[in-house]
């Protein structure tokens, strides 16, 4: 069999275009999950997501939040139809995704 640079490529992007697809699928689930609610408590961030799922990570994930007074905390919004919840005061946004790859946020560096 006569393999030349043009075959070779054709099977390089035939390949890629596989992964590809099989990336986008196996993320699809991170992607699609939606936060229904969300609670903290002094050492905890928990979402229920509506699919019945819940995550819980520690405070610590969110120096922002560790930070933040208990009243700063209550006040937040869950945006983008579930995909994330944000704490405008504090600055902090948090996405189903990050929470779902154990992602936590991190310090900027001086």
């Amino acid at each position: 069999m006569l393999v030349t640079a043009g075959s070779a490529l054709l099977v390089f992007f035939i390949m890629h275009a596989r992964l590809n697809a099989q990336v986008a699928k196996e993320r699809e689930p991170l992607l699609n999950a939606r936060i229904g609610g969300i609670s903290l408590t002094d050492g905890r961030i928990t979402a229920n997501l509506a699919d019945g799922r819940t995550i819980s990570v520690p405070l610590a994930w969110s120096w922002r939040l560790s930070q933040a007074t208990p009243e700063q905390r209550s006040r937040f919004e869950i945006v983008d139809g579930g995909a994330g919840v944000r704490w405008p005061e504090v600055g902090e946004d948090l996405s189903a995704e990050s929470l779902l790859r154990g992602i936590p946020a991190t310090r900027p560096t001086a």
